[in-house]
């Protein structure tokens, strides 16, 4: 149930709760005050009666009678002991006070009717049960614009975290500062750590950018230095090397520059099954390639996709290497009938959970038993696929094994005019 509703039912049950406990108060209240002025004025009627009857042996004009027909039987009976009470009783005229003592080895007994005065404390009842209806239907609504209000401000201030989580560092909520707000403290807690986390973020990016500038131009004096050492086992192996530190520093500047929005992507028409073809071909890895028929066409694409081909191939190649790497082979890679989906797997252990709970992040494999690496490749291929509006997605197959999914855009190609 949405906060709005939950609170208007708060205010509707706090209502009707202080509304009956002021109802039962006011009634028992005013019932006991009856019945203590209707028992006081029956034993008053009674003395004067007894007073009366012991004069002249009479009672008429007194408002009391001898052996009265309807006297309750505990009262009669507490006469006959020759004593004097009280008691209220129901009988066939309706509700009353008794009153009762001896007289000359009879019962004299006066009655009191309540019918009128209980009459009224019922409409008592019913006045204070439409006085909290009616409060009630006015005080609701304004419960129910008073929640909508902090249910919206609730709501943007959780849209806004959830567009900070999805990497939309300069969402705000931007909320006026009220004292003694709790949203409003929230709204703020809020926006503080976004610029905190924002500018921390930042940080990192310009510290590998810079780190990746700083390394680029020794890194070409050793790449030269190392072609020309003498041929042997040594200098192979510091080509080698050095050809991984190069990789690692093109990573990284492919990484700033995805960081700061600098990438753009340069769509052109291709038929998909025939470019991953193309693409698998060129990575040199053994690679079982599937391209599943449809009324889609052989190559298993809808005519033609509108995508950049040069960082669709990046983003293939990354991931068939990952799975290379840290998987088990067979790797196959799949081009679905619906023309715009392909899958690379592997049948390794599959991604450990981090990654699929948080995705990849840079430097971290996530598990040991999955290989060494620094984790860019995954890092740049989320990258990639978000310059050219893919989708891509990590899980584990159901019988074993990584499987990555990348969903092209099903758009149309660009107008120019």
């Amino acid at each position: 149930m949405p906060l709005r509703w939950r609170i208007a039912a708060l205010v509707a049950v706090a209502i009707c709760a202080v509304v009956a406990a002021v109802g039962l108060l006011v009634h028992h209240a005013s019932r006991d005050r009856e019945l203590t002025q209707a028992r006081e004025a029956a034993r008053t009627t009674l003395d004067r009666a007894a007073v009366t009857y012991a004069r002249s042996g009479t009672v008429q004009g007194t408002g009391a009678g001898l052996d009265a027909p309807g006297l309750p039987a505990g009262l009669r009976d507490l006469a006959a002991r020759g004593h004097q009470g009280t008691e209220y009783a129901t009988d066939p005229a309706g509700p009353a006070m008794w009153a009762a003592r001896p007289a000359g080895g009879q019962v004299l007994s006066v009655r009191i009717d309540m019918t009128t005065t209980l009459r009224d404390i019922s409409a008592l009842d019913t006045s204070i049960a439409w006085a909290g209806a009616l409060t009630t239907a006015a005080m609701l609504p304004l419960g129910v614009l008073s929640a909508g209000q902090m249910s919206r401000r609730l709501r943007r201030a959780a849209g806004t975290a959830r567009r900070i989580a999805d990497g939309d560092l300069d969402a705000r909520i931007e909320a006026a500062p009220r004292p003694r707000d709790e949203i409003a403290e929230i709204s703020t807690a809020v926006d503080t750590m976004a610029a905190a986390l924002q500018q921390r973020l930042r940080g990192e990016q310009r510290f590998t950018a810079d780190v990746a500038h700083e390394l680029r131009t020794p890194l070409m004096g050793l790449v030269t230095a190392a072609e020309l050492l003498p041929e042997g086992e040594a200098a192979g192996y510091v080509r080698d090397r050095v050809r991984v530190l190069a990789a690692l520093v093109e990573d990284l500047l492919e990484i700033s520059r995805l960081d700061a929005g600098a990438e753009e992507a340069d769509l052109s028409p291709s038929r998909l099954g025939s470019l991953v073809e193309d693409i698998t071909a060129r990575t040199g890895l053994s690679v079982q390639l599937v391209v599943r028929t449809g009324e889609y066409g052989q190559d298993g694409a809808k005519g033609e996709v509108w995508t950049d081909s040069r960082r669709l191939e990046r983003i293939l190649t990354n991931l068939i290497v990952n799975a290379h790497r840290h998987g088990l082979g067979p790797v196959t890679v799949t081009v679905a009938p619906d023309g715009r989906t392909v899958t690379v797997r592997d049948h390794g252990t599959g991604y450990p959970d981090s990654v699929l709970q948080d995705g990849p992040q840079r430097f971290r494999t996530g598990a040991r038993e999955r290989g060494t690496g620094h984790g860019l490749g995954l890092t740049i291929a989320i990258g990639q696929a978000q310059v050219i509006g893919a989708a891509l997605e990590f899980a584990n197959a159901p019988d074993g094994g990584a499987q990555a999914t990348l969903r092209l855009p099903d758009a149309e190609p660009p107008i120019h005019g």
